[in-house]
């Protein structure tokens, strides 16, 4: 195969490994980092200490109470106890049960092929849990507070086919995005006439896909908090998409220093070949004189 050509397939088969690269990536985060009910709570836990959540569910929290049940003069005396609520350990536990409970329903939802219906959450054991820590701090007409199994709708029955449909999609792509990249990168680098300058092209093509994706991940905490009509909930709704992306994150600033540290490895190698190529030149035996042919002999007798 002519040297053009060879060098032009690889380096197609490189910039096609590097646009998938960062796409494979993404996928992987949202099929296996997201779908694992587990790995969502602990993902989610620290943000139970987190100032802007803690008002966010005292607010939210307060104004249920308020809308069941007429306190007249005791709003702020109940106000200032659900305050108090979300330091205790009563709250951090009802929290994760929250969380486990809605990331539970939703991927139920995504998995369930019957689908059409929507996704709820009953909120009555995160209420009871309020309750009786009211009771025990001794906050009048706290008994009365009622604990009814609310369902809070999660995901209307319109999105969960969209959802699952896009689901299915990412499982397939989690898994033969990353493949075809590492694999489209290994034959572009093996095709190549020069490999060491098809590696800095694949290790620059990475670092700079990892930095595309942590300017993605940066637009769409944007848009995601900018997208709260509320805006005394928008501290904690970007809390909340921070603990969510922080392994996508890391990610992208590891495929950054990765691709870095291989195009500098490659350069600095290739650097060190071409000082050291005078001196094994020196090292080589001088090549004998040419001997010279009998006519030129003749001729100079």
């Amino acid at each position: 195969m002519p040297v053009r050509l060879r060098n032009a397939l690889s380096a197609v088969l490189i910039t096609v490994s590097c646009l998938l690269a960062p796409f494979g990536t993404l996928a992987a985060w949202a099929a296996y980092g997201l779908a694992d009910t587990g790995r969502y709570v602990r993902a989610m836990a620290p943000l139970a200490s987190d100032p802007a959540v803690r008002a966010a569910v005292a607010d939210t929290l307060g104004g249920g109470i308020e809308r069941r049940v007429d306190l007249g003069p005791m709003a702020p005396l109940v106000q200032d106890a659900v305050r108090s609520f979300t330091h205790t350990d009563a709250y951090r536990a009802g929290w994760d049960a929250a969380n486990r409970a809605t990331h539970a329903a939703v991927l139920d939802a995504v998995r369930d092929e019957r689908g059409g219906r929507p996704v709820t959450v009953d909120l009555a054991p995160v209420a009871d849990r309020v309750r009786r820590q009211l009771v025990h701090d001794g906050l009048p007409l706290a008994d009365r507070v009622p604990v009814t199994h609310t369902r809070v709708a999660v995901l209307p029955a319109r999105d969960v086919g969209r959802l699952r449909k896009g689901y299915d999609v990412l499982e397939v792509a989690a898994v033969w995005l990353p493949t075809a990249a590492v694999v489209l990168a290994l034959a572009g680098i093996a095709l190549a006439a020069c490999r060491r300058r098809a590696v800095t092209a694949t290790g620059l093509g990475t670092a700079l896909g990892g930095a595309l994706l942590g300017v993605a991940v940066a637009v769409g905490r944007h848009l995601t908090v900018a997208g709260v009509a509320d805006e005394l909930h928008r501290p904690a709704a970007g809390a909340v998409y921070d603990a969510l992306t922080a392994t996508l994150r890391t990610t992208s600033w590891l495929l950054l220093a990765l691709g870095l540290t291989a195009a500098l490895t490659a350069w600095l190698t290739r650097f060190a070949a071409v000082r050291n190529l005078p001196h094994r030149l020196r090292g080589r035996p001088a090549a004998p004189a040419p001997t010279p042919a009998p006519e030129a002999s003749q001729a100079q007798a």
